[in-house]
């Protein structure tokens, strides 16, 4: 009989992380602070969409930071209006700037449509392993890479929605994260720079 091989030290830690349960539509949800630490480095002009808004996260917090902000989603999760269900993908029309967390096995799709609507400003939300093969990146004006620490946990929106009814927030994701901002006056190379959940200041 093989004998129990005894666990290193801090590998009982490292077991208490998630691999999250697949989500309906990919619907998975950042942290606030994610988003409150966005507004109060990168400066918009003019009025925000989030056209995956899912609970609403993103247009809060840019709503609370002072701009004009919209949020839209294929499916209703109980944020805005009912009738502000759309496809993303086969809308029409443009915005000033768009602020997402888009479903993750459309980084592509939702990266070239935003490039489409865009007037001014995209800033979205990355899983920073996808940006190695995200060649399509070179022909987008990438002005920022903020990069998310501590790493923020993005379980799905019914893991979130158990956390929030007791008070709580999800911990121990395996994922790194980080905002992309693509702006289109800009021109040179993108800026790497931190987030810091606890309102470290940036230079």
């Amino acid at each position: 009989m093989t004998p129990r091989m005894k666990l290193p030290s801090g590998a009982a830690k490292a077991l208490k992380a998630h691999k999250w349960k697949p989500e309906k539509h990919s619907h998975y949800v950042e942290p606030e602070w994610c988003d409150r630490r966005l507004f109060d480095v990168e400066h918009f002009e003019g009025a925000i969409l989030d056209p995956c808004c899912g609970f609403g996260r993103i247009p809060k917090a840019a709503i609370a930071a002072g701009y004009e902000a919209r949020g839209t989603d294929l499916v209703y999760r109980g944020y805005g209006d009912v009738r502000d269900c759309s496809d993303f993908l086969t809308s029409r029309g443009t915005w000033p700037n768009l602020v997402f967390n888009s479903p993750y096995h459309l980084l592509e799709e939702f990266t070239m449509k935003a490039m489409e609507v865009a007037r001014r400003k995209i800033a979205m939300l990355w899983l920073v392993r996808r940006m190695n093969a995200a060649h399509y990146l070179r022909d987008c004006p990438v002005s920022k890479i903020y990069l998310l620490t501590p790493r923020p946990s993005m379980p799905g929106g019914r893991q979130v929605a158990k956390h929030m009814k007791k008070g709580t927030e999800p911990s121990g994701g395996l994922q790194d994260f980080c905002w992309i901002v693509i702006d289109k006056a800009y021109s040179g190379y993108p800026r790497l720079d931190w987030l810091h959940r606890d309102g470290f200041k940036d230079d």
